[in-house]
């Protein structure tokens, strides 16, 4: 039997959220770095932006909320972070391909 995790169906949710100026999944550009639930039954999630001038940063970080606030009871804490800095090597195989790079 398989059995989905939780964090298995949070990737999928981040899945479902896209960049509006690249045009690819949160997560499979890279910008996912941490899922970690936490022991009152909330999560933390860590993540990054592909620039921290980003002109839409607050509601992807806003659809990431809304999509692990689906999954987890308690409280749910988005860490924003730039270190490390992202970069073309967090692409996936799959945005790679979408972009154009071998």
């Amino acid at each position: 039997m398989n059995t989905v995790t939780i964090e298995e169906k949070l990737v999928e949710a981040f899945k479902n959220i896209y960049d509006p100026e690249i045009g690819i999944n949160i997560y499979d550009l890279g910008l996912i770095y941490n899922i970690e639930p936490t022991d009152n039954k909330g999560c933390d999630v860590t993540m990054t932006l592909t620039s921290a001038f980003c002109p839409v940063a607050d509601a992807l970080v806003d659809e990431v909320r809304c999509a692990t606030n689906k999954y987890y009871e308690g409280s749910v804490n988005i860490n924003l972070t730039f270190e490390p800095q992202w970069s073309m090597e967090s692409l996936s195989e799959e945005a790679r391909l979408q972009l154009g790079y071998d």
